[in-house]
């Protein structure tokens, strides 16, 4: 099933071009580059290969390794890779966590790279003329790009804006200011909407992905410019987002697991998603990431694995006992194999525990933290690797409409009670056994998170007394702080937490969650009016490629 969505998805897309491709670059070779002078026909498998890297990059930018989805969670509230005493990991993790950025940090290179690569294919298939005479293909290209633009807008804002290809020799692109890019990503998702078609394919941009781009530049503008004067972008990505509900295309899945399988083509609730396929697209490498390497005969699966990764403690205590996303997304103590007997290593039992000591110092022993299963973990060497991802599905929807409505206290006629409502749609199916607690009112909405922030840590060695670091910050005092609460539960290890945390604040000042709260060793920045924080330097790589670029404020060279 895997293997034909992938391959009708490149079929489809060049049946619908029916077109000669003309000009030919080595895209591993620059993300700018120039047309060469040498024009000839292509065949339909060089037009394969030209048009492959339009979707391949995007598989790239989240799951390549340091990519989008480990942006957006390592620097956040809920988990880290910190160093393992005895194994490894850790170094620009740590970093990552501490919000220690600067411009050598992996995460940061791929992102921009991978990025400018896929804009940098579809510049090259959107001026070719027959390209441009179709308007589906044409929509297509223009959407994956805005998705790019998207990313690296979100991520370094101070971004090169680049819509041709055809440049002049030794030509270096110069960055845009902020406001153009958003206003240049805003005008191609408007122009092209309804162009894209009603139909959900893997891989596909719809009409209803156009939507959900759209109202997540609404939704985090005012974040994005530091500019709280202006609410009306709310009512905006409402009405984006009331076009998919009012689609009736959707539906949330069943079961919260329906969106983390293997294969995800058929859950209702997906919007777009990323298809990753054995042969064609391997990447998710969160089993080998997180899982210890005795662990792996849970699933019997022999892939490698170290156990890098681990929750923090602190996100696991706000779970309620009853939320079935506990379980579905973490695995904790004694570890058994397929035939139910517990793992041993060393003659020791393996049990992850909820405690872990440090990101650093001294680290964390291999045993520590709780792992990540939300994503299917087949057997054989699969692991994770061919897990699809939902970019984009239904409860995000339902919870980008409830924070808007909040925000606004109602909008055309619907209430603050209506958020409320959404967000009980999309507990229901985490708490069947107790479908009371599914229930959210505004107020447990609107009040405090129940994230007990401050800084946590033990310093004290495995066996040798406890060393422990820690200050009480609470979370009473954030703002819409239960919604803040329930975006973690629902959309952990999505891609989600970090752009989240900027766009929600502390109450009585202007910081952020992101930078404005402790977690386990990362602190809160002494000075509430540094935002620097908020978007990452660019690459120093790239910096050194193009004497046109400017560092982002607050970063060195």
């Amino acid at each position: 099933m895997k293997t034909k969505i992938y391959q009708f998805i490149l079929a489809s897309v060049l049946g619908a071009m029916v077109i000669v491709f003309s000009g030919c670059t080595d895209l591993s070779e620059t993300i700018y580059d120039t047309i060469a002078a040498e024009k000839y026909e292509f065949s339909e498998k060089d037009a394969a290969s030209l048009f492959a890297p339009v979707y391949s990059s995007l598989r790239d930018v989240y799951w390549q390794w340091n990519g989008y989805c480990d942006i957006m969670e390592e620097s956040s509230d809920l988990y880290c890779t910190p160093y393992r005493i005895g194994i490894g990991w850790g170094d620009l993790y740590v970093s990552m966590h501490k919000h220690e950025f600067h411009s050598q940090i992996g995460h940061f290179w791929t992102a921009w790279n991978y990025s400018y690569v896929g804009i940098n294919s579809c510049n090259k298939l959107l001026a070719d003329e027959a390209v441009k005479a179709s308007e589906s293909s044409s929509a297509q290209l223009r959407g994956y790009r805005a998705i790019y633009y998207y990313i690296l807008f979100d991520l370094f804002r101070n971004i090169p804006l680049d819509t041709t290809y055809d440049h002049p020799a030794g030509w270096l692109p110069n960055q845009a200011a902020p406001q153009q890019t958003w206003d240049f990503i805003i005008q191609e998702l408007n122009d092209i909407k309804g162009k894209c078609g009603s139909e959900v394919n893997m891989g596909f941009i719809n009409d209803y992905t156009v939507n959900m781009v759209l109202a997540k530049m609404y939704l985090n503008h005012n974040a994005w410019f530091n500019e709280f004067s202006d609410n009306s972008y709310y009512g905006k990505a409402i009405d984006e987002i009331n076009e998919i509900i009012g689609s009736g295309k959707f539906a949330l899945a069943p079961s919260y697991s329906d969106n983390f399988r293997e294969d995800i083509s058929t859950s209702p609730e997906v919007i777009f998603g990323l298809p990753f396929a054995k042969n064609y697209a391997g990447g998710n490498y969160y089993a080998n990431k997180w899982i210890h390497t005795a662990g792996r005969a849970v699933w019997n699966f022999n892939g490698w694995a170290t156990g890098g990764s681990t929750v923090l403690p602190q996100f696991l205590d706000t779970y309620d006992e009853d939320d079935g996303r506990y379980e579905a997304c973490w695995t904790l103590g004694q570890q058994y194999d397929v035939s139910g007997s517990p793992i041993m290593v060393d003659g020791e039992p393996l049990i992850y525990t909820k405690s872990i000591h440090s990101i650093d110092n001294p680290g964390c022993y291999p045993f520590e933290g709780g792992r990540l299963i939300k994503y299917e973990i087949l057997s054989g060497d699969y692991g994770s690797s061919y897990d699809d991802v939902p970019f984009f599905r239904l409860a995000d929807a339902y919870m980008i409409k409830a924070e808007c409505l909040l925000r606004l206290g109602g909008y055309k006629g619907e209430t603050e009670q209506d958020a409320a409502d959404l967000v009980t749609a999309v507990r229901s199916r985490a708490f069947k056994n107790n479908p009371e607690k599914a229930i959210r009112t505004v107020a447990q909405l609107k009040g405090g998170s129940v994230y007990q922030y401050g800084h946590l840590e033990n310093q004290g060695k495995m066996g040798e007394e406890d060393v422990w670091i820690t200050t009480t910050e609470g979370g009473d005092d954030v703002e819409l702080g239960g919604l803040l609460d329930d975006l973690a539960w629902e959309f952990v290890a999505e891609h989600h937490r970090r752009q989240d945390l900027i766009r929600f604040h502390i109450q009585g000042t202007n910081e952020n969650v992101y930078n404005g709260k402790s977690w386990f060793c990362k602190n809160a920045l002494a000075d509430p009016s540094d935002i620097h924080n908020n978007i990452y330097p660019i690459p120093k790589d790239f910096m050194d490629g193009n004497i046109n670029l400017v560092q982002n404020p607050g970063y060195g060279e």
